[in-house]
């Protein structure tokens, strides 16, 4: 038998060289610095054409890192690591878009709108409200209560037994 021979049928290794990680590490720095610039230079003054950049250079920078720094291709493991890559990104594609679903129509639905917040009264004039702290507010069931006999206060507990 052939001891020497690596059985690799029909997969490709993985060449590192010091070339690849230093144009990655440059593609990540350009793909930092320029949205840093365009955020602090306040160069793109739609708040939504803004955030589609932003997210595009995220997006390139993400997938520069995969192949550059993690080296994932369809070649290496047959694909598999490429296939398990895509899902993943469907899945929390799927996870994120029915998060920002579930929350839009809840606050639609959920959240009264302003013209059926009822009106809330007006605060009594300070003048009225010194007036009713200064007479002290009459009880006139408390003197009823203190003549009621002791049979009548506690049904069922007699006083006579």
């Amino acid at each position: 038998m052939h001891a020497d021979h690596h059985d690799h049928h029909g997969e490709e290794e993985v060449h590192v060289t010091t070339g690849g990680y230093v144009t990655g590490f440059i593609l990540a720095v350009i793909l930092t610095v320029i949205p840093f610039w365009l955020v602090m230079g306040d160069v793109i003054q739609d708040r939504s054409t803004a955030v589609m950049v932003l997210g595009l250079f995220a997006v390139v920078q993400v997938v520069v890192h995969m192949y550059f720094f993690l080296h994932m291709n369809g070649k290496i493991q047959g694909g598999w690591t490429m296939m398990s890559t895509i899902f993943a990104v469907v899945f929390v594609a799927i996870t994120l878009a029915g998060t920002l679903w579930v929350m839009f129509h809840m606050n639609t639905n959920m959240m009264p709108k302003h013209t059926e917040l009822p009106v809330l009264a007006q605060p009594a004039a300070p003048a009225a409200v010194e007036a009713t702290e200064a007479t002290p507010a009459v009880d006139a069931a408390a003197p009823a209560a203190q003549q009621q006999p002791a049979e009548a206060a506690h049904p069922g507990h007699s006083s006579k037994e």
